[in-house]
C-alpha cells in the first residue's frame, strides 16, 4: 500500500517519484537585448531590480544595436529591446515586431573623440587628418548606431575623404573603447558614457552640436516575449528616480 508522508508543508507518495518544483517556484525569467554601451549601467539596473523582485531573474545580451535588431529579426529570444538608435527600433516596429505602445524614448548621449592616456592629444576632429593620427577606431555604421553618427559626422564637417583610409571598424562600441585604451589605434570616437567608466583614454572633443542626430535611446517590449507582463514591469522601472540616478550615474541624460 502506498502512504501519504507530510514533510513540512509538502506531501509525498511512496513508491511515486519526487515531487518536483513547480512554475511557480523558479522565477520568471527576462532576457534584455541591450546596447554594448549600456553595459555597465544595465547590470547595476539589473542587480537592484532583483534584489527588490526575487521572482525574477534578468539577464542581458550586450552588442551593436544593429546585431541585436537583426537576431529578433531572425527570431532569437528577447523580452526587451534597448537600443543606442531610433533607427534600429524603428526597423523593428515596421515589421511588427515591438509592441507599440511600450516604445519610448529614454536617454541621450553624446559622441567623443578620444585618445589613449600618454597618446598625442588632439584639439578637433579636424586634427585626425594629421600623418601621426594612422589609425582611427570607429563602429561599423551599417550595425553599430556610433558608426553611424560617426559616419554622419566626418561627411557633414567634410572629412570622409581626408579620412577614409585611416579607419578599423569595430563591431561595437565597446571593441572601439579597447582598441583605443590599448593604443592599437591613436583615436577613436565613443559614446561619451563609454569614455567616462575608462582610465585608459582621454576624451579631446565632442563632436559638434548639429553634425549628426541626436543620441537618442529607445526602449520597448519585443511582441514574441513569453513574460510580456513582467518584462512591462522593468521597463517602468526604468523610468523609475532609482533608475534614473542610476543613468546619470553612467554619465547618462535622461530624457
Amino acid at each position: 500500500m502506498k502512504r501519504l508522508y507530510a514533510i513540512g508543508c509538502c506531501f509525498l507518495l511512496t513508491g511515486s517519484l519526487f515531487a518536483q518544483p513547480t512554475a511557480e517556484m523558479r522565477p520568471v525569467e527576462i532576457l534584455i537585448s541591450a546596447a554594448a554601451s549600456l553595459t555597465n549601467c544595465m547590470d547595476e539596473l539589473k542587480s537592484t531590480y532583483m534584489e527588490g523582485h526575487p521572482e525574477v531573474k534578468i539577464t542581458a545580451n550586450y552588442g551593436s544595436s544593429g546585431s541585436l535588431q537583426q537576431q529578433i529579426e531572425q527570431g532569437a529570444p528577447a523580452d526587451i529591446f534597448f537600443s543606442a538608435g531610433i533607427k534600429q527600433m524603428q526597423a523593428l516596429q515596421s515589421k511588427g515586431l515591438m509592441l507599440d505602445d511600450t516604445v519610448k524614448n529614454i536617454l541621450e548621449n553624446k559622441v567623443v573623440l578620444i585618445v589613449p592616456k600618454g597618446g598625442e592629444m588632439l584639439s578637433s576632429l579636424d586634427d585626425l587628418k594629421k600623418a601621426s593620427v594612422e589609425k582611427i577606431a570607429v563602429g561599423e555604421p551599417k550595425s553599430v548606431p556610433v558608426g553611424q553618427y560617426t559616419e554622419e559626422t566626418f561627411k557633414n564637417l567634410g572629412l570622409t575623404e581626408a579620412l577614409q583610409n585611416k579607419l578599423v571598424y569595430a563591431k561595437d562600441v565597446r571593441e572601439v573603447l579597447s582598441w583605443v585604451e590599448t593604443g592599437n589605434v591613436q583615436a577613436g570616437l565613443v559614446y561619451e558614457t563609454d569614455a567616462k567608466i575608462s582610465d585608459g583614454v582621454v576624451v579631446c572633443a565632442e563632436t559638434p552640436e548639429g553634425s549628426h542626430k541626436k543620441v537618442i535611446y529607445p526602449v520597448g517590449v519585443v511582441k514574441e516575449s513569453k513574460a510580456v507582463d513582467e518584462a512591462k514591469a522593468f521597463e517602468e522601472y526604468l523610468f523609475s528616480d532609482e533608475a534614473k540616478a542610476i543613468f546619470k550615474k553612467y554619465g547618462f541624460s535622461v530624457i
